[in-house]
């Protein structure tokens, strides 16, 4: 029964978005949504999880983690229903793939109907630090009323509060999220749990971002893994298993609810990545540490004056940053080692998990080649 009143809501919401040109704002959606005349029915169910933010590289892993034993009915609210991604979520045994705006307070209430457990990732880089703030508490307030049972938040450091405001560590993406978990921690766990999932940098950047060039490094035909990250130890994460953490948050919460916890696969100095990548593929490569300056200069961003979440708010609000100020803060913090990971802990949850960028790299394969993973790579406004 739950499953087919899911449905009910997934068909009904793609002939919403067949009905209405592409070329329309998607406020124009959220509006149409909800102004249908014949409510959408909303399903209830003991298991029912909301997913917001499942759509992209950090999101579609939860999903799959919740849904792959059928204990859990996954609701995803997208942008688009018909978007590759969202396809791909929707043959899941399980998952509706829901379309409407995450940023719009009557369309959340919808989608929070029936549910009994939250797991939300916003996006900063779509909608700024004031926005990921306020949104992240909105919508933490918003299951409350709906008498969620559990929400679980998906975080990062604040590093302008583990660097003691020095503004060198400003860093809106990190700054956002990580005010949100600080407002989390001071809320009771009853009558709904919490826990804070704190992510860092994905592994799976290595092909994107992160992914090693030519021409930077001194010997000709060298890979160069360049950072400005001095001797600092880069915490990366393996997605899977991020998942796999989500899921453990969901179905362990006499263990979980309270918990911010800290995940990544390992701390790594970048010399020592460049030495595990040769090892592992063969192919000589180098860390190339450099100033922030030089950093921007290497056409890693298109454009590094660009402002992060200006398709949201005004691009010229004050609250806003370049491309260059936030990830100016953001290595800063990783080149300083503000963060530590309890991988004890990590262990002990998932003994399965990848414990080593060397392991990863065997794992898939990993050659260095380039291969998207952000929807947008300049991340300025990547859209989930």
């Amino acid at each position: 029964m739950i499953t087919d009143l899911t449905n009910l809501f997934y068909i009904r919401a793609e002939r919403t978005v067949q009905a209405l040109s592409t070329e329309e704002p998607l406020t124009n959606l959220s509006t149409y949504l909800l102004s249908i005349e014949e409510p959408i029915k909303m399903s209830s169910t003991n298991n029912l999880v909301l997913v917001i933010g499942g759509i992209g590289a950090q999101g579609r892993p939860v999903v799959k983690a919740f849904a792959s034993d059928g204990k859990y009915t996954v609701r995803v609210l997208a942008r688009s229903t018909t978007s590759p991604e969202a396809l791909e979520l929707s043959a899941i045994p399980g998952v509706a793939v829901i379309a409407g705006d995450s940023y719009d307070e009557p369309t959340l209430r919808k989608v929070f109907a029936g549910v009994s457990y939250a797991f939300i990732n916003t996006n900063g880089f779509a909608i700024g630090e004031k926005g990921e703030t306020y949104w992240g508490i909105r919508m933490y307030e918003l299951a409350r009323e709906a008498g969620v049972k559990h929400f679980i938040w998906a975080g990062l450091i604040c590093s302008s509060k583990l660097g003691n405001f020095d503004p060198k560590y400003k860093c809106g993406h990190l700054d956002g999220k990580g005010r949100v978990s600080d407002f989390l921690a001071s809320q009771p766990t009853e009558p709904m749990k919490w826990s804070i999932l704190t992510s860092c940098l994905y592994v799976e950047g290595l092909n994107d971002l992160l992914r090693p060039r030519l021409g930077i490094a001194k010997e000709a035909g060298t890979l160069a893994f360049v950072a400005p990250l001095g001797k600092g130890d880069l915490p990366l994460i393996y997605l899977e298993d991020y998942g796999a953490y989500a899921r453990w948050m969901l179905s362990t919460p006499e263990k979980s609810t309270g918990l911010d916890l800290y995940v990544a696969t390992e701390d790594i100095p970048w010399d020592q990545l460049a030495e595990d990548f040769t090892e592992v593929t063969g192919k000589k490569a180098a860390y190339v540490d450099v100033t922030l300056d030089k950093y921007f200069s290497l056409g890693i961003f298109p454009d590094p004056e660009v402002v992060i979440g200006k398709s949201a708010v005004n691009a010229n609000g004050t609250t806003l940053m370049t491309v260059r100020e936030n990830f100016s803060g953001f290595w800063n913090a990783w080149k300083d080692n503000l963060s530590t990971r309890d991988y004890d802990l990590l262990d002990e949850i998932l003994p399965t998990r990848v414990k080593s960028m060397k392991e990863w790299m065997i794992k898939t394969g990993y050659t260095g080649e380039y291969a998207q993973v952000l929807k947008n790579a300049d991340r300025t406004h990547v859209v989930e």
